[in-house]
């Protein structure tokens, strides 16, 4: 099975999987460098040149393939759980774990939301998204982490706890 990252951008999904991975001994995925890979254009290009429909159409396609890899930890982009085909198959074949951060700590890491390829709707703010999300995090998450107040390495441990009980069942 796989172990599927959502969250918020900024949360350290990438970093957070590219250490568990090695940890874990999977393969590593970052659902962003595979959209820009196939699509052969930045992720701000796509928002730019499709608008955030299309965009969520790709990202909801890839995710779709994404979830057919075995023993892979998988860093979604944070719009992800906009799609729901995806979510579901994510659900059915791996563990999807939520990485939260709170607003205020979210704030602190992120500047430019439209230079990271984050999917915005006009006159959205970063509050909006993150209200927006947080019920589609919650719906779909199996296991959540915390992370405020935690370093890198506090919340890699937490993340590997809550694992551990999971990769003793399916022994």
């Amino acid at each position: 099975m796989s172990i599927i990252l959502i969250g918020m951008p900024g949360v350290g999904k990438s970093t957070i999987g590219v250490i568990l991975a090695k940890e874990l001994g999977y393969d590593f995925i970052d659902a962003d460098l595979v959209i820009q890979r196939q699509e052969g254009r930045l992720l701000s290009r796509i928002l730019e040149e499709d608008g955030v429909e299309g965009f969520l159409q790709i990202e909801n396609r890839v995710c779709l393939d994404l979830a057919e890899r075995e023993d892979a930890v998988i860093a979604t982009g944070g719009s992800a759980v906009y799609g729901r085909q995806a979510m579901e198959k994510f659900r059915e074949r791996g563990t999807i774990l939520y990485l939260d951060l709170s607003l205020e700590n979210l704030k602190k890491r992120l500047r430019n939301l439209k230079g990271r390829g984050v999917v915005v709707r006009e006159g959205q703010t970063l509050e909006d998204i993150y209200q927006e999300r947080l019920p589609l995090y919650e719906q779909y998450a199996m296991l959540r982490v915390k992370e405020d107040g935690l370093s890198l390495e506090e919340t890699l441990e937490a993340v590997l706890a809550l694992l551990r009980p999971q990769a003793d069942k399916s022994v």
